[in-house]
């Protein structure tokens, strides 16, 4: 048995808005504690039995901050499918089973599919779950976790079990139910939250896929096969393949619809983190209840979600608000409307504003960068670059870039003079598509000018 961790990190998570934006969602932030989400996803699944090293399925545009991830966490990925556009999570799994299957074909590879986004506080009670339906999914049962419910939420799914309190068989999916309906559910027992983790062996789900939606399994086998292969494991997917394949979830397209469903109760203080309302559920909170992180001052402030990520964010007799700032925006709303947040979002779309997609701050794999305000026509950008990487070249197609060290030293190649050349703080270059800046023992600290063509 080989057991392969499948995170699915496709979501943009924009419900988490203005933190979670498409170009850096909520899954690549430390949101709960110093680890990114995606990174404590991979950590979770480290002592199970038999484990190998995880394949990520994300954005193709995410490629590079997904791998640095990983990087910095010393758990390299086995591979990482990157998929052109989303397509939901039946077509995710697929294509993450198919690519398991090419990497391993002497050993059937069994999938623990992890979304990116959760937040699980008792691993062990999860790795015990994982344990309990390891016989089910190597028998060719496709498992599913039911979340144990502690109140009567409305906005999960539920999963009916014919052996309630231990692993069994599935009798019912059942669809998001009204706060009566929910209240029935806990009162007759039996029912879980529906969490989106699933454990399968690759073959018996991509058979049972093949039977239930043969058009998903078709596109999805055409793009892996089309796939680009790129240095560190990457499956680029084929993009014509890939946008012909119909979006459906993992549910809809074959557990609400198979016979071979089973569920293991899980009970290790989950949540989706699917709002901030969730969000300050699993955060820490003080004496006033509220959850505090960054600069904040709290004065006379109950169950509040007080976020500050650039400067000091102080609140006044505030009750159940949460407010987040960023570099570029501020949200301020009642806990309980919370997810009322991707509304935000669409309108911003609707206008045009590029805070809907992406901050004035971006992260990569050679470090990070900050815009900063200019002239029309010249963007500036504060650059923080690791040591050992290289400046990146300019951001517009046939543009130039001028860099001027703040800190650190720097190493340009080839030298104008064709001598080596060391660039301390002060000192300035052009850079083209014949010279590479590199950062040298340190971080090294830039500002970078881009203009267009020349």
């Amino acid at each position: 048995m080989v057991l392969v961790p499948v995170i699915l990190s496709g979501g943009s998570g924009t419900r988490l808005w203005p933190l979670s934006r498409r170009q850096h969602p909520k899954q690549l932030q430390a949101l709960v504690g110093d680890r990114t989400m995606l990174q404590r996803t991979v950590a979770r699944a480290e002592g199970l039995p038999e484990v190998g090293a995880p394949l990520v399925v994300c954005n193709e545009a995410h490629a590079e901050l997904v791998a640095a991830q990983l990087r910095a966490i010393e758990r390299p990925a086995a591979a990482i499918v990157l998929e052109p556009l989303g397509r939901n999570t039946a077509p995710a799994v697929a294509v993450a089973a198919l690519v398991a299957r090419a990497r391993s074909p002497q050993v059937e590879p069994l999938l623990l599919c992890l979304p990116a986004d959760h937040v699980v506080h008792d691993e062990a009670a999860f790795r015990e779950a994982v344990v309990q339906g390891l016989p089910l999914a190597q028998a060719g049962r496709l498992v599913t976790f039911g979340i144990v419910p502690d109140r009567p939420h409305t906005g999960y799914g539920y999963i009916r079990a014919a052996t309630p309190g231990r692993p069994g068989p599935v009798e019912a999916f059942v669809e998001k139910p009204d706060r009566s309906t929910a209240e029935g559910y806990l009162s007759a027992g039996g029912y879980y939250w529906n969490s989106g983790m699933f454990l399968l062996r690759a073959d018996a789900f991509l058979q049972e896929l093949g039977a239930l939606r043969p058009e998903i399994l078709a596109a999805c086998e055409r793009a892996v096969a089309a796939a680009e292969r790129r240095a560190g494991e990457q499956w680029a997917l084929d993009r014509e393949s890939f946008a012909a394949c119909p979006s459906d979830s993992i549910d809809y397209a074959v557990m609400e619809e198979t016979t071979r469903a089973s569920v293991v109760p899980l009970d290790a203080g989950w949540s989706d983190v699917g709002s901030w309302d969730a969000l300050h559920e699993v955060s820490e909170h003080d004496e006033a209840g509220n959850a505090r992180v960054g600069d904040v001052l709290a004065l006379d402030c109950e169950g509040c979600h007080l976020h500050a990520r650039h400067r000091l964010v102080a609140a006044v007799g505030l009750h159940d608000v949460v407010v987040v700032e960023t570099d570029d925006a501020v949200l301020v709303a009642p806990r309980a409307r919370s997810e009322d947040v991707k509304r935000v979002v669409s309108e911003l779309d609707v206008r045009g504003r590029p805070e809907a997609r992406e901050h004035g701050e971006r992260w990569a794999s050679w470090g990070h960068a900050r815009r900063l305000a200019g002239p029309a026509g010249v963007e500036l950008w504060e650059l923080h670059v690791a040591a050992g990487h290289r400046v990146p070249g300019p951001a517009m197609d046939g543009g130039q870039r001028r860099v001027v060290v703040v800190a650190g030293r720097a190493r340009l190649e080839p030298s104008p003079d064709g001598v080596a050349a060391t660039l301390v703080a002060g000192d300035s270059v052009a850079l083209d598509g014949t010279l590479a800046l590199w950062a040298e023992d340190g971080e090294l600290e830039l500002v970078a000018i881009d203009r267009g063509p020349s």
